[in-house]
């Protein structure tokens, strides 16, 4: 086997992964007394890869990779969520597109039907996994509403409601009128709007010519209004507390109460209260024993009912009866002119709360619901992190988790859809008759008196009249609670399964912070209630991936960046690479495909590198390898010495990097060790002991460049997985994969700072006759003479490895001066550099033509400044600024800053050839 010219990523990709999963590389295996778990965030399963997928799967897959290398017995376990409403409404469309509905198929043929969409389409970001190189443990592959994970679910249920913390009651919920699903209040995403405050007079009932001016953003839901509440110390109005003002357009009277909540600065300080639909007004309304008014129905349109009194409408109904809410406010707000009670129309910026699946504005609605009374479960929770059997990272994140879980509501758990984990409790169809309500689409609902049988097998005989006629609840559970149950409930709870036995508490968590609450705080709090420990011990938080602008990437912006395309560009390892350098704790990442293309760049060095190993390596030297404790017999030089010290030393940073989450370091100094120190450096000096006829110096370097690959290939593999086992099965041939070995450890003995500090100083040597030779526009292929005038040490130094300075910086004389050499003055007409005490000069006038060089840089100084000028000129131009989006600004921004540095740059040089003439 040999290396092809180029790395082809197509050609390497699919064949190894094919491999991998044929060995059953991604199964736990062997004894080891160690074990790192890790349950995937399970995506939905409507979903295809996006960027932020690829972020969090490309970060397990490096620490899956490396547990397993590193001894661990590793167990990755994958799988999708029902993703209830969003899979709901999937499947909802494509029946619209048939001209049918959810309604006239029915909810058993409907949930067959999605279980038939399921089958058929919902596995499709799992086979993108794979692409992205994902080492799960697909034989162990879940789903939310598995017949496993349905029984956990049921079970849960059940114990909740047998210790208390389940309860079923009417509570104002947020509701999605477009969902026709209650949601929880972090379903629930808050937007600033511009709307509008309007001011209606609420007449006394005992003088309809005075009155009362409420200030609401909400006209509509005015026909709910049961009362209007003042600051019991408000001047302008303490007096009129208790009395009675009518409610406009309806003509109700409601009471005047007086309460603190009210703000007395807020519009004009008097407040209507609609216990119906409003949050703050429901614990108003608790307070004072309001009447509860449910205005809307479902849809949020006007409830005829609401208002009905014996089956009679009123005649002011008529207007309004089941129109839509913003329709309805309208239509109130002509009326109130009509009537001459709206006083005036102010501008007013506001929240707003909308659906986080469809983006609908919420309804706040009075239903039915279930809920778990949540406190209890989060009092352990908020424990588990401050003692530390959690550990949160970054740090930060815990302030974020102690404000919501200290101040946290109960959670509404029931969802009126048909999609999910169907609530299993039972009504007598006897004794619950009266409280079967018909919704109108299909189903039906449960008053809010109704009498739930709660078990894990339905129901034969009510215990209350004998019935053998049961309904079961329509209700389907949040999508988040079978979610809070998966890492125990993937390894077979409610069972005392292996897996539950070896594997849990998993090791860590890697996931984004806006699921910090819906999920990571749930399965903290599920975890203690049913396992009696913490579901893991670390959670990393990641950050969100932006584009280069640090724009959120959105379709409707056009800068959504696509992982399965530029996985096909430029290759999974440059994209997993490029992931990993981004990810900084606490720092969202800016992506541009710009950096992409540049570590595909790097997947080309680390190819290039090792086919010159390769291509050195003598006949039989790939079968033979030198140990290290062999090394330490064998005399090494200055080079050997020093890149099996770095070698060493970046396993031992690596290490570090990746032990403690910092993705971005890990990255960085496998990178820097890679491209810059054994390809930039060792490499090229290498050379010089390949060509240099010594036949012990020829093998001894064949080794060591076959050594350090090897070891390169190493810990890189987490990473790049591809190339490194494409390289590796022609570097190691019959020794399986290299997911397989074991992650290089650290040799203290090899560390070898002396070797590290001299090889420093004589790479920066070699640097500064390089950048000379550049600022003085020399021709590569020219040798150039090189006086050293310096201490004698470093002379010493410099002149026992001459041969690196004459291959590397291409001297051709090298005149060695030390601070006792009599008589002897600095060269003038020579380009001089300073390295710690070491002075380098470069006698030019035989090696460049002067004039022609300043001309040269003049001219090109010229070209520089009119560019520069140009940006600058857009830049202080008002109209630009205020017109040109923050992007374009920040492109012009940085073209001028590159403009101002090759402009110094250049000054610079011209300064040189000045001095040397």
């Amino acid at each position: 086997m040999e290396l092809a010219k180029a790395y082809f990523h197509k050609d390497v990709e699919g064949k190894w992964y094919k491999y991998w999963s044929g060995l059953g590389a991604f199964q736990p295996s062997g004894s080891a007394a160690l074990y790192f778990s890790i349950v995937i965030p399970p995506p939905n399963v409507t979903g295809s890869l996006h960027i932020g997928h690829a972020l969090n799967n490309t970060l397990q897959d490096i620490l899956c990779r490396y547990k397993r290398m590193d001894g661990y017995k590793v167990l990755w376990v994958p799988g999708t969520d029902h993703a209830g409403i969003a899979t709901q409404n999937v499947v909802e469309k494509q029946l619209a597109e048939e001209g049918l509905s959810r309604v006239q198929l029915g909810r058993a043929k409907f949930v067959e039907r999605v279980w038939g969409w399921r089958k058929q389409s919902g596995s499709t970001i799992l086979r993108q996994l794979r692409a992205l190189g994902a080492s799960c443990d697909w034989s162990r592959e879940r789903f939310t509403m598995d017949d496993g994970l349905s029984l956990a679910v049921r079970e849960a249920f059940v114990r909740l409601w047998e210790d208390r913390l389940l309860y079923r009651a009417e509570r104002l919920i947020n509701w999605c009128p477009r969902c026709k699903t209650a949601l929880a209040d972090i379903e629930v995403v808050h937007e600033e709007v511009e709307g509008h405050l309007w001011h209606i007079r609420y007449p006394f009932a005992d003088s309809p010519s005075e009155g009362l001016t409420v200030a609401t953003t909400r006209p509509e839901t005015m026909l709910g209004d049961t009362a209007v509440a003042v600051h019991p110390e408000d001047k302008r109005y303490n007096r009129v507390i208790g009395k009675r003002v009518v409610l406009p357009i309806v003509g109700r009277e409601i009471p005047v109460i007086g309460d603190l909540f009210v703000d007395p600065a807020f519009g004009t300080g008097a407040l209507k209260i609609t216990p119906g639909h409003d949050f703050n007004d429901f614990e108003i309304g608790e307070k004072y024993g309001l009447q509860k008014i449910s205005i809307f129905d479902e849809e949020a349109k006007i409830r005829p009912s609401a208002f009905s009194q014996d089956g009679e409408e009123p005649s002011w109904l008529k207007r309004y009866r089941l129109k839509d809410r913003f329709e309805a406010r309208k239509l109130i707000v002509e009326e109130l002119k009509e009537k001459g009670l709206l006083e005036k129309v102010e501008s007013y910026r506001h929240a707003l709360g909308r659906c986080y699946r469809c983006q609908t504005v919420v309804e706040p609605r009075l239903t039915p619901q279930w809920f778990v009374r949540i406190k209890p479960l989060a009092e352990p929770a908020i424990q588990a992190v401050r003692e530390g059997r959690i550990r949160i990272i970054p740090e930060g994140w815990a302030n974020s988790y102690f404000a919501w879980m200290e101040n946290i509501k109960d959670w509404c758990i029931s969802r009126q859809i048909w999609w999910g984990h169907q609530i299993p409790a039972w009504y007598c169809g006897k004794c619950d008759a009266d409280n079967v309500l018909e919704t109108g689409h299909g189903d039906f609902m449960l008053g809010r008196d109704a009498h739930p049988v709660v078990q894990r097998e339905p129901p034969t005989r009510c215990p209350e009249c004998g019935s053998s006629e049961f309904l079961r609840d329509p209700d389907v559970l949040d999508t988040w609670f079978s979610s809070a149950l998966w890492p125990f409930s993937t390894l077979g709870w409610p069972e005392k399964s292996e897996d539950l036995k070896a594997f849990y508490p998993t090791s860590a968590l890697v996931t984004s912070f806006d699921i910090l609450f819906f999920w990571v705080a749930r399965m903290i709090m599920m975890g203690l209630k049913f396992m009696g420990d913490v579901p893991f011990r670390d959670v990393y938080i990641h950050a969100l991936v932006r584009d280069q602008e640090g724009q959120k990437m959105s379709k409707s912006k056009g800068n959504v960046i696509d992982p399965l395309e530029v996985m096909d560009r430029y290759g999974t390892d440059a994209f997993r690479f490029t992931l990993a350098s981004l990810a900084a704790m606490g720092r969202d990442i800016k992506l541009a495909e710009e950096r992409i293309v540049g570590y595909q760049n790097f997947v080309n060095k680390l190819w290039n590198a090792s086919r010159f190993v390769l291509m050195n390596l003598g006949d039989g030297a790939r079968a033979e390898r030198l140990s290290l404790a062999t090394l330490r017999g064998e005399k090494l030089n200055l080079a050997d010495r020093w890149i099996l010290s770095r070698l060493h030393s970046t396993i031992s940073e690596a290490r570090q990097a990746i032990d403690s989450y910092r993705f971005n370091e890990f990255a960085h100094h496998l990178y820097q060790f890679t491209w810059h120190e054994f390809c930039d450096w060792y490499i090229e000096m290498s050379k010089l002991a390949l060509n240099s006829g010594v036949e012990d110096d020829r093998r001894r370097t064949e080794q060591l460049l076959a050594t350090v690959l090897e070891n390169i290939l190493l810990l890189l593999h987490p990473l790049m997985p591809y190339v490194t086992e494409e390289i590796w099965q022609v570097l190691k041939p019959g020794t399986g994969s290299v997911m397989t070995r074991p992650y290089p450890r650290l040799n203290a003995d090899w560390i070898r700072p002396e070797a590290e500090e001299k090889m420093s100083f004589l790479t920066e040597v070699i640097r500064a006759i390089r950048n000379l030779r550049s600022e003085m526009n020399c021709a590569p292929s020219k040798e150039v003479k090189v006086i050293l005038f310096g201490p004698e040490e470093g002379l010493a130094l410099l002149g026992s490895h001459e041969k690196y300075l004459r291959a590397l910086a291409r001297a051709g004389t090298v005149n060695y001066v030390g601070p006792l050499a009599r008589g002897w003055e600095r060269p003038k007409g020579a380009a001089t550099a300073v390295v710690r005490g070491m002075e380098v000069y470069l006698p030019m006038d035989e090696t460049v033509n002067l004039r022609e060089e300043q001309a040269r840089l003049t001219k090109e100084v010229g070209k520089v400044e009119e560019e520069l000028a140009r940006v600058q000129k857009k830049l202080g131009n008002p109209e630009f600024l205020s017109k040109a989006r923050e992007e374009v600004i920040q492109r012009e921004k940085e073209k001028s800053e590159r403009f101002e540095e090759k402009m110094r740059t250049l000054q610079r040089s011209l300064q040189r050839l000045l001095e040397i003439q």
